[in-house]
Formats: C-alpha cells, structure tokens, sequence
C-alpha cells in the first residue's frame, strides 16, 4: 500500500500541517510519497524530504503551479493517483479547494477533516459542530482523505527521502489566477499560532480589540475572535475561529468575552490549556476550559498586561 501526501506550501516554505498530514498518512500503513507542487519550490521539496516516514519526495515545479489554482493541481494530483491506493491531504484552505474536485474526477467519496485512523479503510470524523465522532468504514479501491491536523503531532525531522522531479501535468484551462489580497500581520498566523487570545462579542466594539493585541504582542501570539464579534462588525473575517472560521489547537488559548457557543468550541476545544474570562459565571466557555477568571473583562486584561510587563514582557 502507498499513500500520496500533497503537501501544504507556500513555495518557501512547507507548512507545518504537511508534517502532521504525514503524520496520519503514517498510521493507514504502507509507503509514504509526497508531491510538492508550485513554483520554486525547491527549499519546500527539501524541507518533506526530512519528514520521518517519507519514502519519496516527487516535485512538480511549473510556471503553471506559482499559485494553487484548484483546476491544473487537481489534473496533476488525478494523473498520479493510478499509483496510489490514499490521497491525502490537509483540511487547510487550499486542501479544502482542490480535493473535492481530485474525488470528483476520480469517482470516489470524499472522507473529510479525520481525526484519528483505525486502520487503512477505517476512520473518525467528527460530526455536528464536533459533538459526535462518526467511525467512517470506505470501500473505495481509492482513498481520498482531507486531515484535520490539529488531532495530529507533526512528524519528526529525521527522514532522508529521494526528491524526483516530475513534469507539469495538462492545464484544463477552467480558470486562472487574477489577483490575490493577503492581510499582512507581523503576528503569527492563527492555525500556526502556539498562544492564541480572542474576543467575543463582550469586547463591546472593535477599537477594544487594541487591549487584546497588547496582550498577544507580549505574548507572541495571535489574535483571534468569535463568530459573533466578526459578524457585529468588530475585526475582519479571517480573524475568526469556529466551526465556520478557522480550527486551531495552540498550546494556550484565552478566550476574551465569550460566552462559547457550539460553533466557537468547536473550532478551539482541542487546544492544550484554554482560559477563559467572562463576567458570566454560567457562561458555556467554562465547561471546557481549564481555568476560568469570572470578573470583567475591562478590568481583568489591563491587570493582565499590568503583570506581563512586571516580568518583563
């Protein structure tokens, strides 16, 4: 049995949920392959080359692939997979994109976002806003499966993989990339971010998400919100965590005025140590949090960053 991983990039550098991915490409057994597709993606094809597991390392380094357009990835990843008895991949925005469309043109049922892996045909999902875990048994001769990576530890950085290149597979001329607006941040992206702070909508406006960012440039962090605090208005959609947002496990994530509606919880629950601050005793956020600081948050995040630059943060 050979899994093919398509790895997660952004030509300079391979993201972290390609080392997770493998990962869980590990545990359905058998040889691990991963294809690198873009352009100059050299430093990328070297970084899954020291991946543990990693048998073989195949490039597809092409003019046709500077952005990850979901048509010519999917007709290159579709071309290979006679090989390959799994595709994977990560649950990532660009995973999201062209993986339907590769199960599509393949025949075969997707298995989305797992979480863990029984065996080479048997998987857990989770289902209704995280609430149940749904044990997926494919009979597909094709595996073709997206990974939540939060629920896997990132693969080691012992691997000595041979790296092949391979041509540019046929461009179906579907769509082209136009233009793409990015929002710069020197602060850590959200799904990478080791400490995460975010508000709810008990920050009350967006002017007072200044305190939070205070706090999160001490820290090192990221900063988040609730689907409730976007669509009020307060921050821009891409700051979102949650079912329909981003999902994240950071080591520490401190959630700010919110009260932890199923959406919210099931994009963050997974994380290592949560704190939570809400003036609401009965708030659900407390229920899967490990230390909860019931007082008001105006007053609460000033003492924070009051004590954080005591220690000399």
């Amino acid at each position: 049995m050979t899994t093919l991983v398509i790895a997660d990039h952004n030509n300079k550098a391979l993201n972290d949920a390609t080392a997770k991915t493998v990962t869980a490409a590990s545990k359905i057994g058998g040889d691990i392959h991963v294809l690198v597709i873009g352009q100059d993606c050299g430093a990328a094809a070297e970084a899954a080359a020291k991946l543990d597991g990693v048998k073989k390392v195949l490039v597809a380094d092409d003019a046709l692939y500077a952005h990850p357009v979901a048509e010519p990835i999917s007709a290159l990843v579709v071309s290979l997979a006679g090989n390959y008895d799994a595709i994977v991949t990560a649950a990532t925005t660009i995973g999201k994109n062209f993986m339907p469309r590769v199960a599509a043109l393949l025949d075969v049922a997707q298995i989305s976002e797992i979480t863990a892996v029984q065996g080479a045909d048997t998987f857990e999902r989770p289902i209704y806003a995280g609430n149940a875990i749904q044990t997926v048994k494919s009979s597909e001769a094709k595996k073709v499966i997206t990974v939540r990576t939060t629920a896997f530890p990132a693969a080691g950085q012992g691997g000595s993989a041979s790296v092949e290149k391979i041509g540019a597979g046929e461009n179906p001329g579907l769509a082209e990339f136009v233009d793409e607006k990015l929002t710069k941040s020197d602060r850590p992206e959200l799904t990478s971010a080791k400490v995460i702070i975010s508000g709810g909508r008990g920050m009350q406006n967006g002017e007072n998400f200044a305190m939070l960012e205070k706090i999160a440039d001490k820290l090192g962090a990221a900063v988040g919100a609730s689907r409730a605090a976007v669509d009020a208005g307060f921050v821009p959609n891409d700051y979102q965590v949650g079912q329909t947002g981003k999902v994240v496990a950071p080591e520490l994530y401190i959630a700010v005025g919110i009260s932890g509606a199923i959406q919210h919880l099931a994009g963050m629950k997974d994380s290592k140590v949560i704190v939570a601050i809400n003036k609401d005793e009965e708030a659900p956020i407390f229920q899967v949090a490990d230390y909860g600081v019931v007082a008001d948050l105006f007053k609460a995040i000033p003492e924070l960053e009051a004590e954080l630059t005591k220690i000399g943060l």
